[in-house]
């Protein structure tokens, strides 16, 4: 059992960053689809288009900055605290990672027809990107509350 709950604190530990990772990847890529389409739509504007579909991608930093501050001696009174922190703030980075990239691609879509609203139109993602914040912050925190 001792083992077991070991491993929970493992993949705590560097599952935030894993999953992180997976949510950016997911989140670039539909914001990237969505930029080479508006590529093939427009004469100029390529370079914000392809900004845009990178902004996913900082949810995999975060990931990795709490995977370094939980990195500690896991012992079964520790590994339910990694697991619990890694598990919890990974999911909320690779979910905003996902919903970011997809309204990147909304404000694509939208400012390739309407040029003059490109900046208004990053505000929803702006916001999804201020969750991942809220989460990065909350994990860092807490770990601080971990012995070791």
């Amino acid at each position: 059992m001792n083992e077991f709950v070991i491993a929970l604190g493992w993949a705590g530990m560097y599952g935030v960053m894993a999953l992180g990772a997976i949510g950016s990847i997911f989140g670039c890529a539909v914001a990237g689809q969505a930029a080479i389409g508006a590529m093939v739509d427009t004469e100029t504007g390529h370079g914000r288009y392809i900004g845009i579909s990178v902004m996913p991608s900082s949810q995999v930093v975060y990931g990795i900055v709490v995977m370094f501050t939980l990195q500690r001696e896991i012992t079964a009174e520790t590994a339910p605290a990694l697991f619990g922190i890694g598990m919890m703030a990974g999911l909320a980075l690779m979910f905003s990672a996902i919903k970011q990239g997809q309204a990147c691609a909304s404000a694509i879509h939208a400012s390739k027809v309407k040029p003059e609203i490109f900046g208004l139109s990053l505000a929803p993602a702006a916001i999804v990107e201020g969750f991942a914040v809220f989460a990065f912050v909350f994990a860092l925190v807490v770990a601080g509350s971990i012995p070791g």
